[in-house]
C-alpha cells in the first residue's frame, strides 16, 4: 500500500474498473474523464499508471518491430502480458507499485 495515498473505501466496482483498465487502456482514460470515476483516488492512481505502462509498451513494441524488421512483432503478445500482473494485483485492492515507472511518475508529480 502506498503511504502517500489516503486509504479510502475501495469498492468492488473500483477494483474491477482498474483491473480491466490495464489491458484495455481506453477504460483507464475514461477513468480520468468520467466524473464519478475521476474523484476516486484508487481509480485515479491506477488509471494514470495504466496509461503510462501502456505507452511504455507501445514504444517498446514499435522499437522491437523496427529494430528486428518486423520479426520482433511476433513477441508482442508475450510482452503485452506484462499488464496482467498489475491488473491482478489491483483487483486485490492494492496500490500496485510498478518498478521504475511508479517512482518516475511520483517524481513528475503525477
Amino acid at each position: 500500500m502506498n503511504e502517500n495515498i489516503p486509504n479510502t473505501d475501495i469498492s468492488s466496482d473500483d477494483r474491477l474498473w482498474v483491473a480491466i483498465g490495464y489491458p484495455i487502456p481506453i477504460l483507464a482514460i475514461l477513468g480520468l474523464i468520467l466524473e464519478e470515476k475521476k474523484n476516486r483516488p484508487f481509480i485515479r492512481f491506477h488509471s494514470i499508471q495504466s496509461i503510462a505502462i501502456n505507452l511504455v509498451l507501445l514504444v517498446a513494441f514499435f522499437l522491437l518491430g523496427s529494430i528486428t524488421i518486423g520479426v520482433g512483432c511476433l513477441f508482442v503478445p508475450f510482452i503485452w502480458l506484462a499488464v496482467f500482473w498489475p491488473a491482478v494485483d489491483s483487483y486485490k485492492g492494492n496500490y500496485t507499485q510498478i518498478p521504475v515507472l511508479t517512482d518516475f511518475m511520483k517524481k513528475q508529480g503525477w
